[in-house]
């Protein structure tokens, strides 16, 4: 069942989705197919919480939630044309966090639409 997100929250992760390229999952697991591997080729992010992070995640995913990617990316990835692939639950989170980043200097951010959630439906493979 989807969460019933209020206006104002879906009015700007619309706006953030309008502002950060997106993929889908099935172009994500493409990539995958054809070699490309995270930590070498593109950084993948989770930013949800560290209790949705513990149960499963995406393969090779560097934790940075929502609440602390801001304050932490320049620490952890210090070069702002990394590629990055975020993802959240379900595209929502991972957008708005991506047009921070943006607003930071990275130029390379991409966020999964669908997230976890739609990763999840394909049977694609997670780990906990």
């Amino acid at each position: 069942m989807a969460k019933a997100h209020s206006p104002q929250f879906l009015k700007i992760c619309l706006a953030a989705k309008a502002a950060v390229a997106e993929c889908t999952v099935a172009e994500f697991k493409a990539r995958l197919d054809k070699g490309e591997k995270a930590g070498v080729d593109f950084q993948l992010i989770d930013v949800r919480e560290e209790s949705e992070f513990a149960a499963d995640h995406l393969p090779g995913a560097l934790h940075l939630s929502k609440g602390v990617i801001e304050r932490d990316i320049e620490h952890k990835l210090p070069d702002p044309k990394t590629p990055l692939v975020l993802y959240c639950g379900g595209g929502f989170r991972s957008a708005l966090a991506g047009v921070n980043l943006q607003q930071m200097g990275y130029s390379n951010v991409t966020s999964m639409d669908g997230g976890i959630g739609a990763w999840r439906e394909a049977s694609y493979p997670l780990e906990k």
